[in-house]
């Protein structure tokens, strides 16, 4: 695992032994960063379920301002503190330890970030959670990204239904916002694309896509 791009191309990156965390693919990464290229320069970026803390760093390295990490194991902090000082960019890093939703809660109508990278477990519902409170606390700041990483299952999908609109649709319903109509009002689907069983959907808050 490495930082792709920017002041720290080529950097390499450790992540925790065991599937407690899962990084990225380098793949996946490469076409997550190709949404946002343009949105990335001098922004503030929130990596929320950071786990080894890659795609924040990936966002420093291409030119964002400032990136807070947050992850629920101590030993994942600590593996983001020394990614981001092998990288060179610990002192564009904000890291804590603590849970997602406290996260949330506690930072709520006190700050925004223009990008938000959320990769929660594929087995939770933590998605449409971090989602829902995103939004009630306005932690998206105007003309603000989202960027979420999902499951789309082991089965393969034919090539007649990556070619399906209403397939894809159903799917961000289902696996982005857990099937919550309220919740799919808040946030305009700009983009979504699968790579393998990984999902990656971009997401704008519904008010600035309606201004576009």
């Amino acid at each position: 695992m490495r930082i792709i791009t920017g002041s720290a191309r080529g950097i390499p990156l450790e992540t925790l032994p065991g599937e407690d965390t899962r990084p990225t693919s380098d793949r996946v990464k490469e076409a997550l960063f190709s949404m946002i290229q343009f949105e990335i320069e001098g922004r503030r970026a929130l990596d929320l379920f950071a786990g080894s803390g890659q795609l924040g760093l990936e966002a420093l390295s291409r030119g964002a301002q400032h990136c807070v990490f947050i992850d629920s194991a101590r030993a994942a902090c600590d593996m983001i503190v020394a990614n981001a000082k092998k990288a060179k960019l610990y002192d564009k890093c904000r890291i804590s330890t603590g849970e997602y939703a406290s996260f949330l809660r506690n930072a709520a109508n006190r700050e925004q970030f223009d990008i938000i990278f959320l990769d929660p477990p594929y087995d939770a519902d933590y998605m449409s959670i971090a989602l829902a409170s995103i939004a009630e606390g306005h932690l998206l700041a105007p003309g603000g990204r989202i960027i979420c990483e999902t499951d789309n299952g082991v089965q393969p999908v034919s090539k007649r239904l990556l070619k399906n609109d209403g397939y894809h649709d159903a799917q961000v319903s289902r696996q982005v916002f857990g099937e919550k109509t309220v919740l799919q009002e808040q946030f305009e689907v700009l983009r979504t694309a699968l790579y393998g069983r990984t999902r990656i959907t971009l997401l704008a808050g519904a008010k600035e896509a309606a201004k576009q």
